[in-house]
């Protein structure tokens, strides 16, 4: 008898976050905090493709989508069994003519779909899924959201996975300082705006965030690492009362906060 999995959304961080050890520890008590999902799907802000793709299903690679950083980070492993009954089931619950479903049978985890992960289920003995973000629309990922949300009855964990905050340009002259970084206005304005949305049930004005919340386009320039979030409310929405957020401050400059629904 599989048990109803909550629906996630999470700030996912960059590869550092390992290095991190209060965030890192608050991941770890989270997934400590869930029941043992039967399976992980991933919707992450670095994988776009339309029409929407499902990614490796039997050996999981992980896919290193990121340049600059020191040699360690590129030869973290998270050997994780693929979840190809999972694909199944989401080809069956998407697929039609005005959505196609389409294979990437080689395109592995990427960070932020590995690095939480990491963290949150070390042993990588859960079979994962990633799949692609077909689109930004905030009311098409949130449909896309509700048609995923059976599987939470099949003990299948949805995991929506970008950054609450998200513009690097304007934090990059402050990277330099690493965790002391400051929270700049329009970061901590966009997440305590967020906060009210969130705990409000508010998900209008979130759809309509980039005109509805202060400093919108300035937190979010494009809006791939927020845009996750809608998948996760979408799938859900019967749970929105009881949406909490579990994680939250700052990384970087950067809003972290991170979010349960059921």
């Amino acid at each position: 008898m599989s048990i109803r999995m909550p629906a996630l959304y999470l700030s996912h961080g960059a590869p550092p976050l390992a290095d991190d050890p209060l965030w890192t520890r608050q991941l770890a008590d989270w997934s400590s905090d869930l029941p043992r999902p039967t399976a992980i799907l991933v919707v992450s802000a670095h994988w776009e493709n339309a029409p929407l793709a499902i990614g490796a299903t039997t050996t999981v690679p992980l896919y290193y989508d990121f340049g600059g950083f020191a040699q360690h980070y590129y030869e973290v492993k998270y050997p994780a069994p693929g979840a190809p009954e999972l694909a199944a089931k989401v080809r069956a619950l998407l697929r039609s003519p005005e959505t196609p479903v389409t294979d990437v049978p080689d395109r592995g985890l990427d960070h932020g779909a590995y690095v939480p992960l990491v963290e949150m289920f070390p042993e990588a003995d859960v079979p994962v899924l990633q799949i692609s973000m077909p689109t930004l629309d905030p009311q098409r990922l949130l449909e896309l959201g509700r048609r995923l949300a059976p599987l939470r009855d099949e003990g299948v964990l949805i995991i929506g996975s970008g950054f609450f905050t998200h513009n690097l340009r304007a934090a990059m002259p402050y990277m330099h300082l690493g965790f002391d970084a400051p929270v700049q206005g329009w970061s901590a304005e966009f997440d305590d705006w967020g906060r009210q949305a969130l705990d409000a049930g508010d998900v209008d004005g979130l759809l309509d965030f980039l005109h509805k919340a202060p400093s919108g386009a300035m937190a979010h320039p494009r809006t791939e690492h927020f845009a996750p979030l809608f998948v996760t409310l979408g799938a859900g929405e019967d749970d929105l009362a009881s949406q909490r957020t579990v994680i939250d401050g700052f990384w970087m400059g950067l809003a972290k906060r991170s979010v349960q629904l059921g």
